[in-house]
């Protein structure tokens, strides 16, 4: 398997590197989760990171590299696939001719 040192920023692994795992494609993950274990013996807390472009081609705008950044809400929007013909709220809002509508 294939690695690369990729950046962390914000949160509390702010200006680490760590060696990423790439993926088929090439790219890191797009979020990375990192379990903190709890002090008390608690669950464990977990740390998301989410992969943004380091910097960009001058001449062609191509991503020149990934880093991650930290997500304070950790992992909202997640697990979800967003097709464009869906809508934001899939529930019937009645007949046109009805008193609702």
């Amino acid at each position: 398997m294939k690695s690369q040192d990729t950046p962390f920023e914000g949160g509390p692994m702010d200006g680490r590197v760590l060696p990423v795992l790439l993926g088929m494609t090439g790219h890191p993950p797009k979020t990375y989760r990192i379990p903190v274990p709890d002090a008390a013996g608690g669950p464990p807390t977990v740390l998301v990171y989410r992969r943004v472009p380091r910097a960009y081609g001058r001449r062609t705008g191509v991503v020149r590299g990934w880093k991650y950044r930290y997500d304070p809400e950790g992992g909202s929007g997640l697990g979800r696939v967003r097709w464009p013909w869906t809508k934001k709220d899939a529930t019937p809002s009645g007949k046109p001719d009805g008193p609702t509508g």
